[in-house]
């Protein structure tokens, strides 16, 4: 079995879905589980889509001087200290922990920065999640203020104070029903901002 093959189905991951997360077509990744060596561009992208070592999906070919005999040394997938197990229900913790913090925006994104430290779930998703925040954070006033401009009175100010604290609320709430289904997220950037 290919190290690609191997590396993909520990992540429970397709080759459509390695394909949409890496940018590198289904075929390339097909022929690379069929025996075809990685390189380059290609191999990057693979390596950070798995989140493994670029070596980890190739074999190191050490030639003996001695008897000229040639010895194939896999090296290890992962390794237990750099690339801690992916634990979805801390995952999902993290991302519910923005829940207690949509009335004080830079603590939505504060404390899922600091779970994922002291939780030790340094991983795309966690990221994902905190950039989501991060985002929500930005806009989040400045539609409130586009608001204010409109001069639509009183009550329409408040209608969107909670229009906009219901929409983090949502986004929260979506994503960790996405987390528990598909363990992925529903509400996700193309980019981490972390």
């Amino acid at each position: 079995m290919s190290k690609l093959k191997t590396a993909r189905e520990q992540k429970n991951l397709t080759q459509e879905e390695l394909s949409e997360k890496s940018r590198i077509s289904v075929r390339t990744i097909q022929r690379i589980e069929a025996g075809t060596e990685p390189k380059g561009h290609t191999l990057r992208a693979l390596a950070k889509a798995l989140e493994i070592e670029e070596a980890s999906l190739r074999d190191i070919i050490i030639i003996s001087e001695a008897d000229d005999e040639v010895i194939h040394e896999a090296i290890p997938e992962v390794k237990e200290e750099e690339q801690p197990e992916i634990n979805y229900y801390l995952i999902k913790i993290i991302n519910l922990s923005s829940l207690l913090f949509t009335l004080l925006p830079p603590l939505n994104i504060f404390v899922p920065l600091l779970l994922m430290f002291t939780m030790k779930q340094r991983n795309s998703l966690v990221r994902e999640i905190i950039s989501v925040q991060m985002i929500w954070t930005v806009m989040a006033p400045i539609v409130f203020m586009l608001g204010i401009f409109l001069k639509l009175g009183r009550q329409f100010t408040l209608v969107l104070m909670i229009v906009i604290v219901l929409s983090n609320i949502f986004i929260i709430l979506r994503n960790a029903a996405e987390i528990d289904r598909n363990k992925k997220l529903y509400f996700r950037l193309k980019f981490s901002m972390i």
